[in-house]
This record gives C-alpha cells, sequence and structure tokens, in this order.
C-alpha cells in the first residue's frame, strides 16, 4: 500500500475477524530496536480511559482483543507483532492506532526496511506497507484500523514524531508525565501507568501515563528471597514489565505516581529462593503434581508430556492465551483433549491432543502432534493431520518437539489444496519456547493466583526433568563430526552440504539460548542477524557455511532488551575453544585512569581469566587478564595517548566435542559458556553502561512529520 491509502479488510479475506499486525525494521549494525504501542480511539479521536492505552508495560486487554505477542527475530532484523480480536473489541471504539516508540535518542532514521504487514487469522498475508522517509522522527504512526460502516478498514498513516511516545500519546487524549531518571525505581506505573479512579475512588476525566525514564530490570540486581510462598515480587521483578492485565508487581513508588493514578493490585509470582526444606535430608523428595518415572517407550512419554501440557494450558488463562493467541486462537473459553479420535479413510486417527477456544459462539480448534526425546517430526503424519483439519473445517494444526524453527527452513513439508475454501495453518512450537513462557509468568510478569503459579511451577519441574524428554534441542545433528573432523584435518571444502546443516543447527541452538536466557532475566533476547537486506535465508546460511569451512569457527550475537551491548558467541573448531565476549563502549569526556579504574571495579566479582582489552579508534590497544590488571589498571592506557572508544571483555572456555547435549557435548558447553559470561560478566555492567554520559548531537533539521 501506499501512504494515505485505506481498504476494507472484507476485500482482503474471509477470515478478518481475528487479525496479526507485524512492525518490523532492521539495522545495518544489528544494534536497531523499537517499542510497539496502541491505543483505542472513541469518535473523537481520543482514548477513551485507562484501558486503551497498551505497550511495554500493559502488553494485552483483560478480555485478549488485544495481545502485543512480543518480538521475533527475522532474518535481517526483528518483527514486533500484535494479536487483535476485531469482533471482541467495544462497539464505541472507532479506531485503532498502530505506533512503535524508540528511546535514549535512538531514531527512526537510523533503521532499514521499516514495514507494517496484516495477517488474517490463518496466518495469510493480507496487506503490506513500507516507510520510506523517516529521518529524526523517534516515534512512529505505521497505521490504523477504523470503522466504517460496520466495517473495518485499514489506512496506511506512516506519520512521525520527534518528541517520541510522550508527543505521539498527547495527541490522543493521555496527559504524559516524564520521570527524572533514577526516580521511582526505574519507574514503576501503577495500572499500566494509565489514571484511572483517583484518591478515594473518584473517578478522574482524563487518561495519565508515566513513560519510565528506564525499562526494564537493571543488570546485576539480585532477587530478594521472599519468606511468603506467594510472594511480593524482588526489586528486579518489580522493574519487569508489567503482565496481562496492567497489574504491577509492586507499589508504586509516590515519586512515580501521577495526580489521579491507581495502584493496581499485585499479580503472583513465585520466589526464586524457595523456603527452606522441612525434609530430615536430601534423600528426601517433594510430591509433584506430574511426577515423571522411568518410562518404558518414547510414546509414553508423548501421551504424558501432552496431556500435563493442555491440561495447565486450560486451567490456566494467561499460559494457554500465551501459546495460542501467536497462532490466531481467540481470547475465550478453552478446553484440551488428548488422544481424540477422527475418521479418516480406513481406519481412524488419533493425534496427540485437540484445543478447543469458544468466543461468542464460534469455535476455534487446533490439533495437536507431539514429539519428544528428540524425536522428528514426519512429514505423512502432519499431513494426514492438515488433510483432517481442512475437511472438518479446523483453523490450525501445532507441532510440538525439542526442534526450533527456523525461517526458511521448514522442519516438516507439507501440501496444501489450494482449491479448498477453508484454510488450514501449520505453526511449531519448541519445548523450549513452552518452558520460557511459564518461566516468564511464574517468575517475572505474575498470574492471577497462587494456584495458578503453582501449577505452572509443577509444569516447569516436569518439563526440566530429565526424563520428561521435553529438553529442547539437543543434538547437532549427523553432519557435526564429520564437519568438525573435517575443519580439524583441514578437508572441509566450501560448497559441501554438511556445513550448511550444522549452521542451522548452530542457529537453532542460539534461538534456543536465547530463549532460556531471556526466562532467567524477565527479558526478550534475541539472536541479531547481520545479513545484507533482501538475503533470502538459503543464500544467507550457505554464506555462513562456506566461512565456517574457511575459517573454522560459528559465531552468533545476541542482544538482550533494556541492555545497550550485544552478547557474542564464538565457537572455534580448530582451537576447541569458546569466546563469550561483548563490548563495551567509554565513556564521553572522562579521565581515562578514571574510566579504566571504574571498569575494573565493577568487575570486582567476575573472574580472574577474565580478559580484558582496550579498543582504540580502527585498531586494538592494551590487553591482559583482570588477575593481571587489578593492580595495575594503567596498563590499559595506550602509550601514545590515543583516544580510547570502548573495552572488549572476554571469557573463553573449552568446547565440547560430542554432538548431543551430554556433559561432554558441544551444546552443554555453549550453554555454560553463556551463563558463566553472563552471571559473572554481563550482570555487573548495567551501572557503568547506564551512567555513561551521552554523546553530543547537533540539533537536527525539523522533519516536518509531525
Amino acid at each position: 500500500m501506499l501512504k494515505g491509502a485505506n481498504i476494507g479488510l472484507a476485500a482482503l479475506g474471509e477470515d478478518t475477524g481475528a487479525v496479526v499486525v507485524g512492525l518490523s525494521w532492521s539495522s545495518a549494525a544489528g544494534d536497531g530496536d523499537a517499542d510497539v504501542s496502541l491505543l483505542l480511539l472513541d469518535g473523537d479521536g481520543k482514548v477513551r480511559g485507562d484501558a486503551d492505552f497498551y505497550f511495554y508495560n500493559r502488553p494485552a486487554a483483560e478480555d485478549g482483543s488485544v495481545q502485543l505477542l512480543g518480538k521475533v527475530p527475522t532474518e535481517n532484523g526483528s518483527e514486533d507483532r500484535i494479536s487483535l480480536d476485531l469482533t471482541a473489541i467495544p462497539e464505541d471504539v472507532a479506531r485503532i492506532v498502530v505506533a512503535a516508540s524508540q528511546d535514549g535518542g535512538a531514531r527512526f532514521g537510523d533503521l532499514d526496511d521499516l514495514r507494517l504487514t496484516l495477517t488474517d487469522g490463518s496466518g495469510e498475508p493480507l496487506l503490506g506497507f513500507s516507510i520510506t522517509d523517516a529521518t529524526v522522527e523517534t516515534a512512529f504512526i505505521f497505521g490504523e484500523l477504523y470503522r466504517r460502516n460496520e466495517e473495518w478498514k485499514f489506512r496506511a498513516v506512516g506519520q512521525g514524531y520527534e518528541t517520541g511516545l510522550a508527543g505521539l500519546a498527547t495527541d490522543f487524549g493521555i496527559t504524559v508525565e516524564e520521570e527524572d531518571e533514577g526516580e521511582g525505581e526505574g519507574g514503576e506505573v501503577g495500572e499500566a501507568g494509565v489514571g484511572g479512579s483517583g484518591v478515594g475512588g473518584t473517578e478522574t476525566e482524563e487518561a495519565v501515563v508515566t513513560v519510565p525514564a528506564q525499562r526494564g530490570p537493571v543488570a546485576g540486581t539480585d532477587p530478594v528471597p521472599a519468606s511468603d510462598p506467594v510472594a511480593v515480587p524482588t526489586p528486579a521483578q518489580a522493574l519487569a514489565p508489567v503482565p496481562a492485565d496492567g497489574a504491577v508487581g509492586g507499589s508504586v513508588p509516590t515519586a512515580a505516581r501521577p495526580r489521579g493514578t491507581r495502584t493496581a493490585k499485585k499479580k503472583v509470582t513465585l520466589p526464586k529462593a524457595p523456603k527452606k526444606s522441612l525434609a530430615e535430608n536430601d534423600s528426601w523428595k517433594p510430591a509433584r503434581l506430574f511426577p515423571v518415572p522411568s518410562y518404558k517407550s518414547d510414546r509414553e512419554r508423548e501421551v504424558r508430556a501432552t496431556s500435563v501440557l493442555l491440561s495447565v494450558m486450560a486451567e490456566v488463562p494467561e499460559f494457554g492465551r500465551r501459546l495460542t493467541a501467536g497462532f490466531g486462537a481467540p481470547a475465550g473459553r478453552m478446553q484440551t483433549f488428548t488422544e481424540v479420535s477422527l475418521p479418516h479413510g480406513d481406519s481412524p486417527k488419533r493425534p496427540d491432543g485437540v484445543i478447543r477456544t469458544e468466543r461468542a459462539g464460534k469455535l476455534w480448534t487446533a490439533l495437536v502432534e507431539t514429539k519428544t526425546n528428540g524425536n522428528p517430526l514426519k512429514s505423512e503424519q502432519v499431513q494426514t493431520y492438515m488433510d483432517i483439519a481442512a475437511r472438518r473445517g479446523y483453523e490450525a494444526v501445532i507441532t510440538l518437539s525439542n526442534d526450533v524453527a527456523l525461517e526458511g527452513s521448514p522442519l516438516v513439508t507439507v501440501k496444501t489444496d489450494g482449491r479448498r475454501k477453508h484454510k488450514v495453518s501449520l505453526w511449531h512450537l519448541s519445548w523450549a519456547e513452552v518452558a520460557h513462557q511459564a518461566q516468564m509468568l511464574i517468575r517475572h510478569e505474575g498470574v492471577g493466583n497462587a494456584a495458578h503459579a503453582w501449577l505452572l511451577q509443577e509444569l516447569l519441574h516436569y518439563l526440566q526433568h530429565e526424563n520428561s524428554g521435553c529438553h529442547g534441542f539437543q543434538n547437532m545433528g549427523p553432519a557435526w563430526v564429520p564437519v568438525r573432523d573435517g575443519i580439524d584435518a583441514e578437508t572441509l571444502c566450501q560448497g559441501d552440504p554438511r556445513a550448511v546443516e550444522v549452521v542451522e543447527s548452530w542457529e537453532r541452538l542460539i534461538r534456543q539460548v536465547c530463549l532460556r536466557l531471556g526466562g532467567e532475566l524477565g527479558q526478550k533476547a534475541l539472536p541479531v542477524q547481520r545479513a545484507r537486506r533482501g538475503t533470502d535465508p538459503k543464500s544467507r546460511r550457505a554464506e555462513l557455511a562456506d566461512r565456517l569451512c574457511e575459517e573454522g569457527k560459528l559465531s552468533a550475537e545476541v542482544r538482550v532488551d533494556g541492555a545497550r551491548s550485544i552478547l557474542s558467541v564464538t565457537a572455534d573448531l580448530r582451537t576447541g575453544k569458546i569466546r563469550t565476549s561483548m563490548d563495551v563502549p567509554a565513556p564521553d569526556g572522562a579521565y581515562p585512569l578514571s574510566v579504566a579504574k571504574r571498569l575494573l571495579r565493577f568487575l570486582e566479582e567476575a573472574p580472574a581469566d577474565l580478559h580484558v582489552e582496550t579498543l582504540l579508534d580502527g585498531r586494538n590497544g592494551p590487553r591482559g587478564t583482570l588477575e593481571r590488571l587489578r593492580p595495575e589498571p594503567g596498563d590499559l592506557l595506550p602509550g601514545d595517548g590515543a583516544e580510547i572508544t570502548g573495552f572488549r571483555l572476554s571469557l573463553f572456555k573449552g568446547m565440547g566435542s560430542g554432538r548431543g547435549s551430554a556433559e561432554t557435548g558441544f551444546i552443554r558447553s555453549v550453554d555454560q559458556a553463556v551463563d558463566r559470561f553472563h552471571g559473572s560478566v554481563a550482570a555487573h555492567l548495567g551501572q557503568f553502561e547506564q551512567r555513561r554520559p551521552g554523546r553530543t548531537r547537533q540539533p537536527a533539521e525539523p522533519s516536518g512529520t509531525g
């Protein structure tokens, strides 16, 4: 679509009652990012109150009509998606504005490929709109959905703001009160930061939102164990994104609370440190709701894992919606079933599970096919379920296994009959993603009551048990050993298809590392993609495979939401070592020796074998281990007085050789390397980076876009 154009959704497809809006962007440097927000407006173009503004601290509506699904990596950047159930939007809402904003002085002109896409409930693309004229704007309205004669239509807007989220929100009737840095523990907000009932229960006439000066948990903040099983969130949890109903896990500081803003009720999270056990000794094991005995067959594992997961999804609405909203499921009453018999040819077929969600008398149905213990999905089996779903009018087939799906590399190949009027979408979940979502809810965002939190904790314990078979990606594949040996012997040639298989396995492993790390921190962690614009996944992986053959290295970068620096992971198959590192920019205008001393002070708890390297303009400077540098921080200063641009911090670890996740396997060694670096190094750098003075910018010319 062109800027300013509009079109009715009914003209684009038959399944437009529920749609998914995707906002995507990329950056050649790999460090660009933005946050989506959404506003519901009345006929006067203003929000009706506190429930009409959705952003990173208020990600969903209680009725499920709006849900921010979060970021997913794409080939050249990331995409932030929003699920909208248009049939559930209140009738007095006339417009839905879809926007994005940046903070920290970042501008949309620094991002590439700004684009909005709209898909229907089955995942079928309906329209796209690209923004090509972004310059100094710090907020953008990408588009809007609006009612016209009982029909929903879409308009491509592309309007920018130099005043960020605050300026955008003000235009739609929200009074914004920006906090000073450090005020209110990073700027928590009550009731999603939007004013509702005031002191004494009086109603306010206009919405008020506090825009936080800093988002997310501060790196290195250690949770404080709670004394009660249903714990008030720790300081780290109180800074995490607000749960789906807008409640925050702690009281709002007076300094951070706008006048007339309600304090939301606490949601339930579980303490990171459990209460002291009453057992006489360590041999006593606590009773579990989902015990994991020694199974005799993979089939038993699959049946039990499916039943455990589906039952918890049906009983914990926040969890069930979290796993199915991205697949087009409405927010309604959910029921789940196992071992359902469905007619097909001469003999009935039995999918592992069925999910049904009802809303306003309409049913959404998905068949579930499960694999555990690393067993692969079978194309013919999934194809059968796709055919059954199409004939019975079901909406989706969901596959669930230890594997991680990659863009451009499907786990199974199925054929769809284009002549069928009813469309069936095929989706995939990794067990690692299921565990990630459970951990995000019970450790960081919270659920409605203590029973739900306990159910999720029992599910998480089950998934993490060694006998469950639900451990996520665990095998680098049959190509790993010959590629590893070929690199060691220098006999592996470019163009070898086995190298591409290893690159795909490496990418799956990094995706899983991001899920695990994000679950621990309560923040999104995504792999950074640095590829030329327009590069397709197959070509990109072939290029990385050729580089692996030439250099003998697998490399990846991970960005944690809210962190300034990128975590790099490199596995050198020639030396047998894994290097985890991070480049930390140096402050402007500070004395070099003071900067060096301050850095070492923040690294006081870091391992003695941490390598610290000074980065100069266009070259590398002095370097050494932390053990040697601690008594002599001046050794980090260049002898010629060159300007210090930053520091590179690195840890090295021996690389496992096996293709699996055993103690001596490659996958386990990568997990351990990332955990050690983040826990002992990266977690202590948050304050060093936050106190860094910002670079002076020249005033920008007005863009004239609003």
